[in-house]
């Protein structure tokens, strides 16, 4: 099975966010995706607006940029259209946050989206696929060619907890704290074709692994292979999917920063002659799990031999290491700003101190919700939530 890579401009960026749809009365999830992105299509080829589109449930619309080439032009392009998406959604009594779960909608509530591939998907995936009510950020970085692509995506496995952990947002399931920073990446790794991925060892075995899903009908398209990182042929990048949704721009900023740099520094080493360092598979494992469970807070495992590094050590040292290769790229700024979210916590931090302050999960929405509208940091000051007659998380 050929699979042409389309190749990028070195170090391009593209980023993807997937937003929640909630009632501003009740704080629950809404379903209203197919209302606001027809107000939006309006005027525009097809009825469709270019850069807001349906995702698997009609509660979430995700928000995409063009291809950019700096994180600054990134985030102008999502600002405008989230704004354009928000004001829709003020218009019917709604609001948008982004978090890789909602503190306490249940997904049995939840209404498929109007799409062929979805409802196949449902039926293929039942139970599995019914409760995927989760949200992520992903970001896609160009580069030129699929042998490159290859290296660099098995080398990026290697950070996928520095990634999980600054965006963990989701400690909350069916308004329960679940003890972990990150509940979505323990619901989407269910898949049978999601979680970590697989080391490949050049383009010619992922055309050979692919070949062999798509004739077996395990899948129908290579868009069906949800790995935490992976290669992307049409767009000709690599796709880091690991993160939860990040609730402010700001901080989808910084990852995006975070994500461009690394490629590029991955790249630079490629070409002075260097091999990509890759770890061992179960050391991959164990790190993704300790940051899903413990967020900042975790000890990684540092090399083969299980010496343990606080993850936020980590994350220091590589900000530390790529900041040339960001002054470059022009985001040192806010690939720096990753220090902040280590000093103030992570959106799960902040959301349990909504909590331990007195509210309810009910504020926890009041506060992702502010946090988008204002893109700051809420303090843990819980509002007057007592309609609803939430239970606290």
């Amino acid at each position: 099975m050929h699979i042409p890579f389309e190749a990028s401009e070195r170090s391009s960026l593209g980023v993807e966010v997937e937003l929640q749809i909630v009632d501003r009365r009740t704080r629950e999830l809404a379903s209203a995706a197919t209302d606001i992105l027809a107000e939006l299509g309006a005027g525009h080829p097809g009825g469709e607006h270019p850069k807001a589109k349906h995702e698997l449930f009609e509660c979430t619309i995700e928000i995409i940029t063009g291809i950019c080439a700096t994180v600054a032009e990134a985030r102008a392009d999502l600002g405008a259209t989230l704004e354009e998406v928000a004001a829709s959604a003020a218009r019917r009594g709604l609001a948008v946050l982004c978090s890789g779960t909602h503190p306490f909608s249940d997904w049995h509530d939840q209404q498929v989206s109007p799409d062929p591939r979805y409802a196949r998907l449902v039926e293929q995936m039942q139970w599995l696929a019914r409760r995927m009510v989760i949200f992520g950020v992903h970001f896609h970085v160009g580069v030129r060619s699929a042998e490159k692509a290859i290296a660099i995506a098995n080398a990026l496995t290697a950070y996928i907890p520095h990634f999980l952990a600054l965006s963990a947002s989701s400690p909350y399931w069916h308004g329960r704290d679940t003890g972990l920073a990150s509940c979505r990446s323990k619901v989407f790794e269910n898949l049978p074709t999601a979680g970590l991925p697989y080391r490949l060892d050049d383009w010619a075995e992922f055309e050979q692994f692919m070949e062999t899903l798509v004739n077996a009908q395990a899948i129908t398209s290579i868009r069906e292979v949800w790995w935490d990182i992976r290669p992307h042929p049409d767009f000709g990048t690599v796709e880091l999917r690991i993160c939860d949704g990040i609730p402010r721009l700001g901080e989808v900023a910084a990852l995006a920063a975070l994500a461009q740099s690394l490629v590029e520094w991955l790249d630079t080493l490629m070409d002075r002659g260097s091999a990509l360092p890759v770890p061992k598979e179960w050391v991959i494992r164990v790190n993704k799990w300790r940051a899903a469970r413990y967020g900042i807070g975790a000890e990684i495992i540092g090399d083969n031999r299980g010496t343990r590094v606080p993850l936020t050590d980590a994350v220091r040292e590589l900000i530390q290491e790529l900041s040339p290769v960001a002054s470059r790229l022009g985001c040192l700024d806010e690939l720096t700003s990753n220090l902040d979210t280590l000093d103030r916590g992570p959106s799960y931090l902040r959301q349990r101190r909504v909590v331990e302050a007195g509210g309810s999960t009910l504020d926890v929405v009041d506060s992702l919700v502010r946090e988008m509208e204002t893109d700051r940091p809420t303090e843990a000051v819980p509002g007057n939530s007592a309609e609803g007659g939430r239970p606290r998380a």
